[in-house]
């Protein structure tokens, strides 16, 4: 597999760590409000990503993080008089009802900062002993510039970074140099805290990742991922704070996903264009959304817009009948049948498109091959062994992707099922008012019959 490492700017072939495991870090989300399209993308992709491994047969350790204290939550809680952690009890619940509307499965494990200041605290005093940190006025700062490789992955010169930090309105006249970043903040008052070393305090971002991903899958990980916004500071600080602690490379391989534009705009809620899951799925649901989000590749900007969900909804239902007409076909074939060479032929079109750098548009382009070929071979009239057998690689494929995850598969009630029995009795003996008075009745409560050379078909609407 080749993927696409912001760090050498390269596509380098994948080898892991260990022969057979993955390890991926990827960024989670600041639970102070509902997540927007643009946190779900790398929520879906990674989650892609993800899959993709397991369905291969890697063991995968997933980890997710929650930043459950920061400035942000610390405003939501004074605006609506409550404290932090309802704030971040509250939004990561709803952090989960769009996250499992999306089909975006748990992670091995999903850390929060909170749970972690004691390992934070331990990076930080690594820092302080080795002369890569030091203490102003409560406040831990960490000395960028001693850090050698420091933009290496923003693949930024130190001068333009130091450019851009002395050009700031904002002179943080406690730090030695402005290119420095807090891993300590000095509690303030009415602030949550935690004792510390230094004073009450609390920790600052990029550090909380640092600690989480060394807990959770050592000093060095073979995957780190999220938004391309993430680049510089957050993960070029992770870096240099990581290796600098540990003495070791920090991760192996960088993936970040490209940006959303709305209606060909940046997203921005200035520009009021600026879309949370839960408004989009109230309107369209959450697979149009999924689907969306995977069908393009992921280093690239896609651009939402109604007409796109709609488009997206198109395709699915095209992925829908797929899967129905072929349990249809089922109940009324006959035993026997081979297993299609288009089966193979699609499975590996998939596999290469995955192997080149997640390239999910190409992934989607072999299912709807498949697709095509399956309702080409159910319209010639196949057996229940070469049925079986597109069932289970339209579900492998789909499943990869995370997509066909809502079918309603109820099974009819016995007084339907007795409906649609009496019309079928009463075609045979040519009682067509009854039948289309059946047919009528059903339609009202939501059932499509669909009349075909194998029996009837039926949908709900």
């Amino acid at each position: 597999m080749k993927i696409f490492n912001t760090l050498t700017r390269n596509k380098d072939e994948f080898k892991p760590i260990t022969e057979g495991e993955v390890k991926i870090y990827a960024c989670g989300p600041t639970v102070y409000n509902y997540i927007h399209i643009g946190n779900a993308r790398p929520l879906c992709v990674f989650d892609v990503l993800r899959r993709y491994f397991e369905w291969r047969g890697y063991k995968v350790n997933f980890v997710q993080n929650f930043t459950d204290i920061d400035d942000k939550l610390i405003n939501k809680a004074n605006a609506e008089g409550i404290t932090v952690p309802e704030v971040a009890e509250r939004f990561i619940g709803e952090f989960w009802t769009d996250a499992k509307g999306l089909n975006v499965r748990e992670a091995t494990v999903h850390p929060r900062a909170t749970e972690n200041i004691g390992q934070i605290q331990d990076i930080i005093s690594s820092l302080m002993e080795n002369g890569y940190a030091y203490e102003s006025n409560g406040d831990v700062y960490y000395r960028a510039k001693k850090f050698n490789g420091y933009g290496k992955l923003s693949h930024q010169p130190l001068e333009d970074l130091e450019a851009g930090a002395s050009d700031r309105l904002n002179v943080d006249t406690a730090k030695e140099d402005q290119m420095d970043f807090c891993l300590w903040k000095g509690a303030k008052e009415g602030e949550p805290y935690w004792e510390s070393p230094w004073g009450k305090g609390r920790p600052g971002w990029h550090i909380e990742c640092s600690a989480m991903a060394g807990r959770y899958l050592g000093k060095t990980i073979d995957i780190h991922c999220g938004g391309l916004d993430l680049i510089f500071p957050h993960h070029e600080n992770e870096i240099a704070q990581s290796e600098a602690a540990n003495g070791c490379e920090f991760a192996r391989y960088w993936m970040h996903n490209g940006f959303i534009n709305v209606d060909n705009h940046k997203m921005s809620k200035s520009l009021n264009n600026f879309f949370t899951v839960r408004d989009v799925a109230d309107k369209f649901g959450y697979e149009p959304i999924r689907y969306f989000l995977v069908s393009s590749h992921y280093r690239s900007p896609i651009n939402y817009s109604v007409d796109i969900i709609e488009q997206a909804k198109n395709a699915l239902e095209r992925l829908y009948t797929c899967r129905d007409n072929i349990d249809f076909a089922l109940k009324n074939a006959n035993e026997g049948g081979e297993i299609p060479s288009f089966i193979e032929e699609r499975k590996g079109e998939f596999i290469t498109a995955m192997e080149d750098d997640l390239n999910t548009a190409d992934a989607l382009a072999a299912i709807f091959t498949l697709v095509r070929d399956i309702n080409t071979a159910i319209a010639n009239g196949v057996g229940k062994e070469t049925l079986t057998a597109c069932a289970d690689i339209f579900d492998q494929l789909t499943g990869v992707l995370g997509l066909v995850y809502n079918r309603q598969k109820a099974d009819l009630d016995s007084e339907i099922e007795a409906l649609i029995e009496e019309r079928t009795l009463a075609r045979k003996n040519k009682d067509f008012k009854r039948a289309d008075e059946i047919r009528d009745q059903l339609k009202a409560e939501g059932i499509v019959l669909e009349d075909t050379p194998q029996g009837v078909k039926w949908s709900r609407i």
